[in-house]
């Protein structure tokens, strides 16, 4: 099938199987723990890196610089939404991250952050993983979205080189959950299961961006700025600093080129 026949496709069902494209090799990834139980610190570090690189590439590439461009060709203030959607986005998973009781892997329940519950362990830790890929889900389908607005194949390409980006990311994010909750003392199968449960938020996010702009058509740059908020975000407030962790910072740094440069990439290439 080629880009000409999925313009025919409804944008929301496209942003739908995108998401749940990304959900799956999320799914991928944490099935890694059947095959490993720990996992090196240099491979981890270094896919949280590649995580790390990719969405910054994303945030610019696929989101800021077409929110840019969209906002010039109405007429408006170039500037205008990439700004205040892109500190919106940074606004929004602030408050999500003070609000919502989560737990980073590695440490004691007594460090979880967001508000106190007694919920489980292992519901906080996957609950801290979830907040990536809230930001993930709601990229990929606001740039589907878009295609409601803008129904050319470049845009569409687009769309796709994002989803595939994000898709890569999450085949080493998904194994970076799964194996370090198997080293906790988790079954293999409740390693795994957590593991692709923290991904399943992003069809619900990926739909409901695509829906939004649909709805709201002048919010479509806002909402591609907010998405990139929110994803530099959690680069800034959790992937890097879990992968500059220990004494393997080069293979983190080197993951996170590789990633960034991956990404811009498929961007270039395919959009």
């Amino acid at each position: 099938m080629d880009l000409e026949s999925l313009l025919k496709y409804n944008p929301v069902l496209l942003a739908l199987i995108a998401t749940l494209f990304t959900w799956g090799v999320t799914a991928l990834g944490a099935a890694m723990v059947f095959f490993f139980k720990s996992i090196n610190k240099r491979v981890l570090n270094s896919m949280l890196g590649f995580a790390a690189g990719v969405m910054i590439a994303a945030s610019f590439w696929s989101l800021l610089k077409p929110a840019i461009e969209m906002a010039e060709a109405n007429g408006s203030v170039p500037w205008v939404p990439a700004l205040v959607g892109f500190l919106a986005g940074g606004a929004f998973l602030l408050l999500v991250d003070k609000l919502l009781p989560h737990l980073h892997l590695g440490l004691s329940i007594d460090k979880a952050e967001g508000i106190k519950t007694t919920w489980q362990r292992s519901v906080l830790l996957v609950l801290a993983i979830t907040l990536h890929n809230i930001p993930e889900g709601l990229a990929v389908g606001v740039a589907f979205g878009a295609l409601a607005n803008n129904p050319d194949t470049g845009m569409l390409a687009g769309a796709i080189a994002l989803a595939i980006g994000i898709g890569l990311q999450n085949f080493p994010e998904g194994a970076a959950v799964s194996i370090p909750l198997r080293r906790e003392g988790f079954s293999r199968w409740k390693a795994f299961n957590y593991g692709q449960l923290s991904g399943i938020v992003e069809p619900i996010a990926g739909v409901f961006g695509a829906y939004l702009v649909l709805t709201i058509e002048p919010l479509l740059p806002y909402a591609l700025s907010f998405a990139a908020g929110a994803m530099i975000f959690v680069v800034v407030e959790e992937l890097i600093p879990e992968s500059q962790s220990g004494n393997e910072t080069d293979f983190s740094t080197i993951g996170a080129m590789l990633g960034f440069a991956t990404m811009m990439l498929l961007d270039v290439a395919l959009g």
